[in-house]
């Protein structure tokens, strides 16, 4: 067993990565940007400790004794960026993965596992496949043993972007969906996202490897959110608004404190990426969930979550 940093440990996904580690055996450590107000999202045992990515100062103190790192850090109400809090991919993402990466080292952290997204490579030019990018190249850099993950959308019960879909068929006589409803994607259930990093951190094979990785079905947007209401027990039609005219409606509401929605937010929820799953489940032997049953959680009702 481990000492494992999980930055970003309140959040979404790192909360998901930092109770599995914790069933696992390893002793773990949330770092967060705000830990007090995260104490009750997390399992008896872990440690919180403060740190900050786009602040220097605070990570080597924060990575005192730890031997993996798992970054999982985001901006709030991501993916919608406010570049006048700093609140932007390039600088959370990109330059904060750069420092943390730095930090590890000088404390000699013998593992770092990055999480990435589907479709970066080279020749992307959407500001979170530049940040994803700088990251990757700062983790593969370093000298550091490592795993990248490239997931494709991942649900759960507290995420922000599907349970919005589920919001929308309790309180509106409609659902509406951004663009065609043809995008494809691969929703991957968090606790299967959770596993695989799990599973990485011991597995040899996994060292100085990337795994693309997504749900085992690729399902349109229509698909998925039929999917939901068929879990959910409603029958509501679909409302389909054009992506330019979603833009152009969102563009005023990014002036707002904590907008919605933005014009940079629609490309990133029209993005599709196919994943290929081949590695991840040869190397890691996990177990992917289908979509119907991932999103069991809905049966339960208003309140569920």
């Amino acid at each position: 067993m481990a000492v494992v940093l999980v930055a970003g440990g309140t959040g979404f996904i790192g909360s998901h990565i930092v109770r599995r580690l914790a069933a696992d055996g390893h002793r773990v450590i949330a770092m967060s940007r705000s830990p007090d107000r995260a104490r009750d999202r997390l399992p008896e045992g872990v440690e919180l400790r403060r740190g900050d990515t786009t602040d220097a100062s605070t990570l080597g103190p924060a990575l005192a004794g730890v031997e993996v790192v798992v970054a999982t850090v985001q901006f709030p109400n991501h993916p919608v960026e406010n570049p006048r809090r700093g609140y932007t991919y390039v600088k959370v993402d990109g330059e904060g993965t750069v420092r943390l990466v730095d930090a590890a080292r000088r404390a000699g952290v013998r593992r770092f596992i990055y999480l990435s997204g589907a479709g970066t490579r080279e020749g992307q030019t959407k500001p979170w496949f530049i940040a994803k990018l700088m990251a990757e190249k700062a983790v593969r850099e370093s000298g550091i043993p490592y795993t990248v993950f490239r997931p494709s959308w991942v649900y759960g019960p507290e995420d922000r972007s599907l349970n919005k879909f589920a919001t929308f068929a309790r309180v509106l006589p409609f659902v509406p969906v951004i663009g065609s409803g043809r995008t494809r994607v691969q929703p991957l259930h968090v606790d299967d996202l959770a596993a695989a990093v799990a599973a990485s951190i011991a597995n040899p094979m996994a060292a100085n490897q990337t795994y693309e990785i997504g749900g085992p079905e690729e399902l349109t947007m229509d698909e998925i959110i039929r999917t939901m209401l068929r879990v959910m027990g409603r029958r509501k039609p679909l409302l389909h608004a054009p992506a330019g005219l979603m833009k152009a409606a969102t563009w005023p509401l990014q002036f707002l404190p904590a907008p919605p929605l933005s014009p940079g937010a629609v490309d990133f929820v029209l993005m599709e990426e196919p994943v290929d799953n081949t590695a991840a489940l040869r190397d890691l032997e996990i177990n992917l969930t289908p979509l119907a049953e991932g999103l069991s959680y809905l049966r339960q009702g208003p309140g569920s979550h």
